[in-house]
């Protein structure tokens, strides 16, 4: 019998989580061979979220209910349920039904013939915002480009990963986890699988808001590469060098046409670019350091309030 683990951060999901819950247990349950549990992660919801959770664990022993005392990010909610996780593949899902659930079998065929680690839903047709559509896409090039992540590889709200996976990302104990980093760290084995993407079961809008996806896209490129500082390097060197070049032009024009006039205007907007930059610069440097001191001063990933049926001790 094969244990499969869903991990579900839930926030605004008092309507919906039902849905997805019951959905889960259809669909495991009309296959043999496998069991399931339920990970449920109340990410210090504003609603009504973690009585309903409390009510579904009490009927059913198998969903495992996480309640956080704080809001430290979708990321961090996930880990928490990563860690009590057992089961032998571990599907990571979305609360607003959005992930469908019946294509699981499809995710999990190519991982059970160990054509790959991880597999990842691929929408066809995304329901989403213009906005966040260009947000994601941005967010895409620059993983690819600063994690080495596999070219055109999106993460969706519906991934399934073998447990060895899921072993080696849970050793990360620091604050601001990059789950996308994390695990391309551990492999790149990695297959996306075509499906279709549902709408939300409920009238809320997403709970990633513009400040968490700047938040979350920041922890992309700081968390777990030092790209950008490398970037920053090639920029100053450039810079100065071309500051040099400029230079030697000027006076050497000055010495052939001597009513050339001095360019103020030039000047002006040659300095305050370069400032800007510098600036810029500094506070990629300054985004790094304060990451380090944070870490170095224990700062918690996420901190669990309580638990149900949740018997291993965290």
């Amino acid at each position: 019998m094969k244990l499969l683990s869903f991990v579900i951060p839930c926030y605004r999901s008092e309507h919906t989580i039902e849905k997805v819950t019951d959905e889960i247990m259809d669909v495991v349950s009309g296959r043999d061979g496998y069991d399931y549990e339920i990970i449920a992660v109340n990410d210090a919801s504003p609603d009504h979220v973690y009585d309903t959770l409390r009510r579904l664990a009490h009927q059913n022993p198998k969903i495992k209910v996480v309640d956080l005392a704080r809001n430290m990010g979708k990321h961090s909610a996930v880990l928490a349920g990563y860690s009590i996780a057992e089961g032998d593949y571990i599907v990571n899902l979305d609360d607003d039904f959005q992930s469908p659930v019946y294509e699981l079998w499809n995710m999990l065929g190519p991982i059970e013939r160990d054509e790959c680690d991880v597999t990842t839903a691929k929408y066809r047709k995304k329901k989403e915002s213009m906005l966040k559509r260009f947000g994601s896409n941005f967010n895409l090039w620059i993983s690819e480009m600063m994690l080495d992540k596999p070219k055109g590889l999106r993460f969706e709200n519906l991934s399934v990963m073998k447990r060895f996976v899921r072993d080696e990302v849970i050793k990360y104990q620091n604050p601001y986890p990059y789950l996308e980093g994390l695990i391309v760290r551990v492999t790149k084995r990695i297959q996306a699988v075509p499906m279709e993407n549902r709408e939300r079961a409920d009238d809320q809008t997403s709970g990633f808001s513009f400040r968490k996806s700047l938040s979350l896209f920041v922890n992309g490129f700081t968390s777990f590469s030092v790209k950008p500082l490398r970037i920053a390097t090639v920029l100053g060197f450039l810079f100065a060098l071309f500051g040099f070049l400029f230079g030697m032009y000027i006076v050497i024009k000055k010495i052939l046409i001597p009513e050339v006039p001095v360019g103020y205007s030039s000047l002006m907007a040659v300095m305050l670019f370069s400032s800007g930059l510098i600036m810029l610069v500094l506070g990629m440097i300054g985004e790094y350091v304060g990451r380090i001191f944070i870490c170095i001063n224990h700062s918690p990933q996420f901190v669990i309030k309580e638990t149900i049926n949740v018997e291993r001790k965290l």
